[in-house]
């Protein structure tokens, strides 16, 4: 090995959030562990939705708010790859990027978190008119056809800050991910783990995308250290459902997808944003199929009613 290359620095990307940051600098000490030879350092930088905070993130654009800052930097040298929540990912990257990698995947599911006043409830215990924080538009449709006598309100900001706000008396609950939860080590802090049957997750929830330039060979064989082969199958699944469904708006679109014994199982729901009207369906087949299952499922979704909704949906958005 030429001391050139002993003196590589391989640059990560990464926004500033506290979670973002466990994230990336969990990435960064794998790397180091498996490559000692190179030099893992990691730049941060503000997304335009880390800036926008007082704003529905549905009224304000698509997930590239959270990446296309980073992907800009990939694109002109100044970083090699970046670290991501896949399910901040939009499923069409720019030209020159691509998925490098996926990780093994922490638990996916939504938590419910209470107010103190309520502890030892679970969500269908709850009062009637009980005010529930989210900022997703796919847990707040799913909520809204379960419980349609909550009152919801947005919520934005850092999981600290959300829990702030809950802690407060603004909301009497709040919707956060299981997995960003037990990443910054506040498991404790989950009354309820929603079931499938309340809440289907988003696509890519749990796992973390490593994105990269297409034409970097050297980094992509690094970045493949940390594929986890039956996590990046799920998310392959997921992740053609929703480009098959989305049509630039953020939708309602929530998956499950379950690996057992070389068999896929992957369900998938589109909802109305009032949560009337809910078309779910799964498929099952070959884990090399993944992406075909996701793309047949999407179809037969629009073919049962979920076009409609798209429909509805995008025309609200340009109105």
């Amino acid at each position: 090995m030429t001391a050139n290359v002993a003196m590589r620095t391989v640059r990560i990307g990464s926004r500033k959030s506290q979670l973002a940051l466990v994230q990336t600098h969990w990435v960064q000490a794998e790397l180091q562990k498996q490559f000692p030879h190179l030099k893992f350092e990691v730049k941060t930088m503000e997304t335009q939705g880390d800036k926008i905070l007082n704003v529905s993130l549905s009224k304000i654009g698509d997930k590239g708010l959270f990446t296309q800052e980073l992907e800009s930097d990939m694109l002109d040298g100044t970083i090699d790859f970046a670290v991501h929540s896949l399910k901040d990912l939009p499923t069409r990257l720019p030209e020159g990027l691509m998925l490098g990698c996926v990780t093994e995947r922490e638990d996916p599911a939504d938590a419910l978190v209470l107010n103190a006043k309520h502890q030892g409830q679970q969500i269908d215990t709850l009062p009637e008119n009980a005010v529930i924080g989210t900022s997703s538009l796919r847990r707040l449709a799913q909520l809204r056809h379960h419980f349609p006598n909550f009152e919801f309100k947005d919520i934005r900001g850092n999981l600290n800050t959300r829990l702030r706000k809950l802690d407060e008396g603004d909301y009497d609950a709040i919707i956060l991910a299981v997995a960003g939860l037990r990443r910054l080590e506040m498991s404790d802090r989950i009354d309820q783990i929603l079931p499938p049957e309340i809440s289907l997750h988003a696509v890519g929830q749990g796992a973390l995308g490593i994105e990269c330039r297409s034409d970097d060979s050297e980094i992509l064989s690094i970045v493949k250290a940390l594929e986890h082969l039956p996590t990046a199958c799920r998310c392959q699944a997921e992740r053609a459902f929703l480009r098959e469904l989305e049509g630039g708006c953020q939708v309602p679109i929530g998956v499950n997808t379950i690996l057992v014994d070389d068999q896929l199982t992957l369900t998938g729901i589109v909802a109305s944003l009032d949560g009337q009207r809910l078309i779910k369906d799964n498929i099952q087949g070959a884990p090399a199929e993944a992406e075909a299952l996701g793309t047949t499922l999407a179809k037969r979704a629009k073919a049962a009613g979920a076009q409609g909704i798209l429909d509805e949906i995008t025309a609200a958005s340009r109105a």
